[in-house]
């Protein structure tokens, strides 16, 4: 069997070949997908990993930062650090906008972090190059997916900051780069109207005779001053102390300062459950299509070989040859197929994965799990080709 299929495929060498080629290269754009998912994933996980916090205390009934809107009190995280078990508090303020740099610009997600110092939770955890912020004001940390060096001024909103520090693997969910500013600039980039808005809001309070009360001095004032500040944060990170479990230091922050807290499995639950779901179920239908696709490719090219030896086998038949050979025969070939094709294809996936605008995560289990996919399609797709030799007359052969 070995020595009549090893023959076959010298015989048409070059259509194995090429066919093998295009077959791995859907097999490559297969395990690229598979890549682009995992690596979705594992951006969530370091998002989670970077942000240094064991709870997220958010905007109540809300999915908090990463997900949807959140707003909450800029000093909310005093009262929380006083709560028991809490180690540590920092405001942080998440914005996803464009990025100027230079003549260019980047899509990035611009993180508002509390004055403190490295370890404090919303921090970068570590510097390729550079130093961490030192300045209440116009200073960055830029992740190098960026595009930013040191020194490189990049504008956000209004405002132009130097870059100071370059760190690596500090994306969002999404795979944009992460831009770390002071929380004020932070904030004011995302919460502060512009000059017009401010004066066109002025002109609209004013007119209100609700806000206009002459015995109420001052009201109108703290009207136009609470529309037009910027005292909120995204979200509250907290780190819980040792010995501490995070069920019960969010118990208290839930029901005592009617906030949503969410612990980390509940955090990548929603990153992985909510924002990544949509994705994954395309990912998965593009799967699919490419496993058709391949089993539809090894299919006709092995019906084709066998239909171009059906006096051959007819002849084996008449010498008495058994239907077990024959069909040996055929799932060789179709299996040598697929080992070229996955061959072809893990190789053109390792080469391209690092050119995806996008993370590509490609992890062994994923290889492993594909290459019998592989095989399973090849053995399912030799089916019909060994149907239609087995009914082969053996009387073809003298026909």
């Amino acid at each position: 069997m070995i020595s009549l299929a090893g023959r076959d495929i010298l015989h048409a060498w070059g259509k194995f070949v090429f066919t093998g080629v295009g077959l791995g290269l859907l097999i490559g754009v297969t395990l690229t997908m598979a890549g682009l998912y995992r690596g979705m994933v594992d951006d969530g996980k370091v998002l989670l990993d970077n942000s240094g916090a064991d709870l997220w205390v958010v905007q109540k009934n809300t999915l908090g930062p990463y997900a949807e809107a959140s707003s909450v009190p800029d000093d909310l995280w005093r009262s929380i650090r006083a709560m028991p078990g809490v180690a540590q508090a920092a405001n942080v303020t998440y914005l996803t906008m464009q990025v100027g740099r230079g003549d260019q610009d980047v899509r990035a997600m611009v993180v508002g972090i509390a004055a403190g110092e490295p370890g404090t939770p919303g921090w970068p955890s570590h510097l390729l190059a550079g130093r961490h912020i030192t300045r209440g004001h116009y200073e960055a940390v830029a992740d190098i997916a960026s595009g930013a060096r040191l020194g490189d001024e990049l504008q956000i909103r209004r405002n132009g900051y130097r870059v100071v520090g370059l760190t690596r693997r500090m994306v969002s969910s999404s795979g944009d780069p992460m831009v770390f500013i002071p929380l004020k600039d932070a904030q004011e980039a995302q919460f502060l109207k512009d000059n017009d808005a401010i004066l066109m809001q002025r002109r609209r309070t004013e007119a209100n005779p609700a806000f206009n009360r002459p015995g109420v001095p001052g009201l109108l004032d703290a009207v136009i001053a609470s529309q037009t500040g910027n005292s909120s944060v995204n979200a509250v990170l907290v780190r819980i102390r040792p010995g501490f479990g995070p069920p019960e230091v969010a118990e208290p922050i839930r029901r005592w300062k009617r906030f949503t807290v969410y612990e980390r499995t509940q955090m990548e639950g929603i990153l992985v459950g909510k924002l990544i779901a949509t994705s994954a179920r395309q990912i998965g239908m593009f799967l699919m299509i490419l496993a058709l696709v391949s089993a539809a490719i090894v299919a006709f090219i092995i019906y084709t070989l066998t239909m171009d030896k059906i006096r051959e086998i007819a002849v084996l038949k008449l010498l008495g040859t058994r239907n077990r050979t024959i069909a040996g025969m055929i799932l060789q070939q179709s299996l040598v197929l697929g080992v070229i094709g996955f061959v072809v294809g893990r190789i053109t996936a390792t080469f391209a994965a690092p050119m995806f605008p996008k993370h590509v995560l490609l992890v062994p289990i994923d290889s492993v799990l594909g290459f019998f996919a592989v095989l399973a399609i090849c053995v399912l797709a030799s089916l019909i080709a060994i149907r239609m030799a087995l009914r082969v007359d053996p009387a073809a052969a003298i026909g």
